[in-house]
């Protein structure tokens, strides 16, 4: 099966390593991370959402405008608009961008980041409106004649669109989560469904629970699995080990600065959602995992968002990535700490390795599917 390759698409330079040096929205740098990543054999970026940050959507707009091939993937909380509106906002996206969006549904895993817009709904609740919300996107996308909806979270009558996505017969959804009802939703509704890097036995149970909860909701297929890490890279081990513990010492500071500067420091090393409490509870059993994956990035951050980091040689990081395509994920994303340097060391040496053995296993695999065929 094909292989996808998800970067980031900042509007600023800062990370975890490293404080942002210009405004929020960076125009110029917002285009030129951007085309590294359309320059060095990345498929897709993720616009990525929170509650200060620049709208994603016309960042978006912005540079699907300017470049041709790369695609859009765009983060999105139901709690900020209504469905109406925003199915509107990705179908006239999906247009501008002549079919290269594809949508990624956050219900939010954190009480205090959703209340900083008015979201005062408890996580099951969410997840609830996060389902009906999906299934509205998706039938206004789709359907081209006026229709009523009443139901627990939304109540619209007589809408049509006017505005339909460029793909037939829709965009593709992403959603993503560890716990049963984030199974249960993304189950149901999405194309692909989001995991954070953890070691290889607890991928292989999470894409099982996915399997199973898409079987439950009577579907025949099941959403592709897309798995996120940190990539650590250098020529050699040696060089790669040094780089990560660089990299560990300046997450650390950064972080007790933030602690300084916000006195929250209890609310950041107690996640509230189920997938920063598993890469916690992962990093607290052992700092070393299967082939290349290393866990004191998720601890130093508190389990914040994509934080498992792989280290090691371009080859190396390139084999553990390989290791979870076996386990059937088919779409890797991955940003380094330096977004823009990391991005075009990692499509030049790393992304090349990956398409290449893929390509070689697929074709072995049609080999062998045709000798049995003809037996």
């Amino acid at each position: 099966m094909p292989v996808e390759f998800l970067g980031i698409a900042a509007t600023h330079d800062g990370s975890e390593t490293t404080p942002r040096s210009g405004a929020a929205f960076d125009k110029e740098y917002t285009l030129r991370l951007a085309r590294a990543h359309e320059d060095h054999g990345w498929d897709r970026v993720l616009f990525a959402y929170g509650s200060g940050s620049p709208d994603p959507a016309p960042a978006a707009a912005y540079v699907a405008s300017r470049l041709d091939r790369l695609g859009i993937l765009l983060a999105h909380r139901p709690n900020v608009s209504y469905p109406t509106f925003a199915a509107k906002t990705f179908a006239t996206l999906d247009r501008i961008s002549e079919g290269r969006l594809a949508v990624h549904f956050i219900t939010g895993g954190n009480d205090h980041e959703q209340r900083r817009e008015g979201d005062t709904l408890t996580k099951d609740e969410r997840y609830a409106r996060t389902r009906e919300y999906i299934r509205i996107v998706k039938k206004i996308w789709t359907t081209h004649e006026p229709f009523d909806h009443e139901g627990a979270h939304y109540r619209f009558h007589d809408f049509v669109s006017d505005v339909f996505p460029h793909q037939q017969p829709r965009p593709a959804v992403s959603f993503g989560g560890s716990s049963p009802a984030a199974y249960e939703t993304g189950g149901a509704e999405a194309d692909v469904y989001c995991l954070w890097g953890e070691p290889l036995a607890r991928t292989a149970e999470q894409i099982e629970a996915v399997k199973a909860a898409a079987k439950a909701a009577g579907r025949t297929d099941a959403p592709r699995i897309q798995v996120a890490f940190r990539p650590i890279i250098a020529p050699t081990e040696e060089l790669a080990w040094e780089k990560a513990h660089r990299t560990l010492g300046a997450i650390r500071e950064r972080r007790e600065a933030a602690f300084a500067r916000h006195h929250r420091r209890g609310a950041l090393e107690n996640p509230e959602n189920t997938g920063s409490q598993r890469l916690i509870a992962i990093a607290e059993a052992g700092e070393r995992y299967d082939r290349a994956l290393w866990t004191p990035t998720a601890a130093a951050t508190g389990g914040a968002g994509n934080s498992n980091a792989l280290v090691g040689t371009p080859e190396t990081v390139a084999g553990a990535l390989l290791d979870y395509y076996d386990l059937g994920v088919d779409v890797l994303s991955a940003r380094g700490y330096d977004l823009l340097g990391d991005a075009i060391d990692f499509g030049r040496h790393v992304i090349p390795i990956v398409r290449e053995e893929v390509a070689r296993r697929d074709a072995e695999r049609a080999a062998r599917g045709a000798l049995a065929g003809v037996g």
